[in-house]
């Protein structure tokens, strides 16, 4: 997910009651939600170097460990400090701190499995990439919920109301821009900002927020296991839809779509081709088909050479439904790479990569 997903998650946490715990417990909480999402330092060294980090090391089981570890002390330290420049004992206590800790972190890696980008959970041991396919990485019915409690008790002075006030211009403007959202989506969203609005200037809740923060998670999490369930049912009704058409799927998936969740959109890989489809649960015909195939035929040996190039390495480790077309160049050949995942539908470089070979396969 976002990182606006993941501080709006440990955020609400926070008014759970859980911020009186300890002193630093609302940082602690707000910063364990985002820590493994450090590993985005790697997009500085290399784009291809960040997809073969990404969702690694920082997001496994070993991390889980020690994140939470590594989070209590340094609150600790920066806690033990102020209090040493303001002359008054330290506060922050180091057992709570560590539980809160762990609560945040965890939260990480269990929204990242949501969407089709995939996590490595059992990372450093195991490289096997995992993929809930429930929720588009950016999700704004998450947003509404994680930001309702947030916002509530977070717009206490003029800054603070001004700084939620651009960043709400900012989201809108993402949500109603994008062009597969529905309106009735829009709708939603511009109703659940004036929800938040009116509950703040109302003023009756701020004594209930704990309450609220509760119902607001809850519901996040009703949302999201109707969406896990939701797109499992998909991937059923798409396989019940081929095999009536003598089509044998090797692997579907049932990716979600920006602010839609009644509708999937469907990659199909058999044994020869990738097929795209879309479910609409609110049409006449659920299932149809949106593109063209393609094909997905056993690597030659050009294909091969170029998924030896040391600069797609990172690739290589991340793609997930690779597809590659061979160019022949007065010198070689040109080989591109994509994952069908991102490049048909977003229209971006992600998941894609070109490598040039001489005559001989080797990588110019």
């Amino acid at each position: 997910m976002d990182p606006l997903a993941h501080t709006l998650v440990g955020a609400s946490l926070a008014e759970l009651s859980l911020k009186q715990r300890s002193a630093m417990a609302v940082p602690t909480l707000v910063l364990g939600a985002n820590a493994p999402d450090i590993d985005a330092l790697t997009i500085l060294m290399g784009g291809d170097l960040s997809l073969g980090f990404r969702r690694g090391w920082t997001h496994g089981v070993l991390a889980m460990m020690l994140l939470p570890v590594i989070m209590t002390g340094l609150m600790l330290l920066i806690e033990r400090i102020a209090a040493r420049c303001r002359g008054r004992p330290p506060r922050a206590r180091a057992g709570p701190l560590l539980g809160l800790s762990y609560i945040a972190v965890l939260t990480h890696p269990a929204l990242d499995w949501l969407n089709t980008y995939g996590i490595r959970l059992l990372m450093p041991f195991d490289n096997t990439w995992f993929y809930g396919d429930a929720l588009f990485i950016v999700d704004p019915w998450i947003w509404l919920l994680g930001a309702t409690t947030v916002v509530l008790a977070r717009t206490r002075s003029g800054p603070s109301i001004g700084a939620w006030l651009v960043l709400g211009v900012v989201v809108t403007s993402l949500v109603t821009a994008y062009p597969g959202a529905p309106a009735a989506a829009r709708l939603l969203w511009f109703t659940g900002i004036a929800c938040i609005v009116g509950l703040r200037l109302w003023g009756g809740l701020q004594h209930q927020l704990p309450r609220l923060a509760t119902g607001c998670l809850a519901g996040a999490l009703v949302y999201i296991i109707v969406m896990v369930g939701s797109s499992r049912v998909a991937t059923h009704q798409v396989r019940t839809w081929l095999a009536a058409r003598d089509n044998s799927p090797v692997v579907i998936m049932a990716a979600p779509l920006p602010a839609n969740p009644f509708a999937r959109d469907i990659v199909v890989a058999d044994d020869q081709h990738y097929h795209f489809l879309e479910l609409d649960w609110l049409a006449n015909e659920p299932i149809r088909i949106v593109s063209p195939s393609i094909d997905r035929t056993p690597h030659g040996p050009v294909v091969e050479a170029a998924l030896a190039a040391p600069h797609i390495q990172g690739l290589i480790t991340w793609i997930r439904f690779p597809a590659y077309e061979v160019e022949e160049t007065p010198t070689g050949y040109r080989v591109s790479i994509t994952d069908v995942r991102y490049v048909r539908r977003v229209g971006t470089n992600l998941g894609t990569a070109v490598v040039e070979l001489d005559r001989n396969l080797h990588v110019r």
